[in-house]
């Protein structure tokens, strides 16, 4: 496991289109700019990360809430399941159904998107306003799996609220950690850099 940041892509970037297969419901799902939402949420996970299962009850629980107040929300898994099999689409239906997604959980076995959001661990957030700009990337909250802090998710729910309300974005967006994203051989974006 190596700890490893968000990359921190620049505020005000506009939000990458993709189409991806959803395990879950077995449908091809289309993110692009005619979609009109409040704001739009794009989570990078996995089910094998500890970061992950860590804080995964309240994100999920969070997520929900979020969909339902009017923000897209979109889990996305971009590890190599040739050697994390753990992260494969069957076991990815398995955890939506367990933790009651009401939003996507999508495969993205080539990796594309991943690359063009340049994410870098599981999890890492981007959240963009109705325009498809980039609102917040960062931390869900500074609880990690062996700080004993308390998961709550404060630092992406006041940025949601914040985008929810039309003010500004967080002044203080502190980057996400967690596993390095599983690449495949020869995939590694140049953006990422692992730690010796």
């Amino acid at each position: 496991m190596v700890a490893t940041p968000s990359t921190m892509l620049e505020l005000g970037t506009q939000a990458p289109s993709f189409c991806l297969p959803d395990p879950k419901s077995g449908n091809e799902v289309i993110f692009d700019h005619r979609l009109q939402k409040k704001g739009y949420l794009i989570a990078f996970i996995c089910n094998h990360c500890p970061y992950v299962i860590h804080l995964l009850p309240r994100l999920s629980q969070l997520s929900n809430r979020w969909a339902e107040q009017g923000v897209q929300v979109y889990f996305i898994s971009s590890n190599d399941v040739e050697n994390y099999p753990a992260d494969s689409p069957e076991l990815m239906k398995e955890l939506a159904i367990q933790y009651d997604f009401r939003f996507p959980y999508l495969f993205d076995e080539e990796q594309t998107v991943a690359h063009a959001y340049q994410a870098a661990c599981t999890p890492d957030f981007f959240l963009f306003d109705s325009s498809y700009s980039l609102f917040y990337r960062g931390q869900f909250d500074s609880s990690r799996p062996h700080n004993e802090q308390e998961v709550n998710g404060e630092d992406l729910a006041y940025a949601v609220n914040q985008l929810l309300a039309d003010s500004e974005p967080p002044i203080n967006q502190k980057p996400s950690l967690g596993c390095n994203l599983k690449w495949k051989k020869g995939n590694e974006p140049q953006y990422f850099v692992p730690k010796k």
